[in-house]
């Protein structure tokens, strides 16, 4: 199932400020908090610099932009969290989809190299690898997406045949070619599969029940024939 959300609701499921989980995932490590405080140690150094050699006529501004530097620890997930949401609401259309889970499988990644230098001298390649979830969701139309996310515990609940939601991205009015998904969810386990939370969860979770108030609604329903029909979230 495939339903379009107008731009409205598209543009509350994938909101421009961060939400708190968005935050917390570019808040990142300790030693995430630790590079981004030397950014802001070094961006006070520089005005304090600055503000010797071009002397107190600039004292408001210096103080303005050693502000700003010194709090980059804090608003710097925000900002980049906001460039990853843009990333994500310059497409123009969207679609809520309902699928289910046709495949599972693992693979291990890549993500990251290092050099180091072994007991003897000799330098050595370093390859960080990283096992992700493959998960394969479809539908009774025959669209098929894969998403990969990082192994996680909670991910053992998840099963072949299980309902699977997500957001669909396109540049077609039709939603006949998609650009991106979001992250995925599974409504029977009340579960979340991604990297990166695109979605604010409660938003998305709300249209997910409204449209299955709706569908049981329509089973419900006598049949009539009648044109096939477009249907929208607002």
């Amino acid at each position: 199932m495939l339903v379009t959300l107008t731009r409205q609701k598209f543009e509350q499921v994938i909101p421009r400020i961060a939400t708190a989980e968005q935050y917390k995932y570019y808040w990142g490590k300790s030693t995430d908090f630790l590079k981004r405080l030397l950014i802001s140690v070094v961006a006070v150094l520089g005005v304090l610099l600055l503000r010797v050699f071009l002397g107190a006529g600039f004292s408001t501004i210096l103080f303005g932009a050693g502000l700003i530097g010194g709090l980059y620890w804090f608003w710097g997930p925000v900002y980049w969290t906001s460039l990853r949401n843009l990333e994500y609401r310059r497409y123009p259309y969207a679609g809520f989809f309902r699928g289910r889970i046709l495949d599972i499988f693992l693979t291990e990644e890549l993500i990251s190299t290092e050099e180091t230098v072994n007991q003897i001298g000799e330098l050595v390649l370093i390859e960080n690898r990283e096992r992700r979830l493959n998960l394969e969701i479809g539908d009774e139309t025959g669209f098929v997406t894969t998403i990969q996310v990082p192994l996680r515990k909670e991910h053992k609940a998840i099963a072949i045949g299980q309902v699977a939601e997500m957001v669909l991205l396109s540049n077609s009015p039709d939603l006949s070619n998609i650009d991106r998904v979001t992250d995925l969810y599974i409504p029977s386990r009340s579960l979340w599969v991604s990297d990166y939370p695109f979605l604010r969860k409660d938003m998305f979770v709300d249209v997910s029940r409204r449209l299955g108030r709706e569908a049981e609604s329509d089973r419900n329903r006598p049949k009539k024939k009648s044109r096939s029909k477009r249907r929208y979230v607002d």
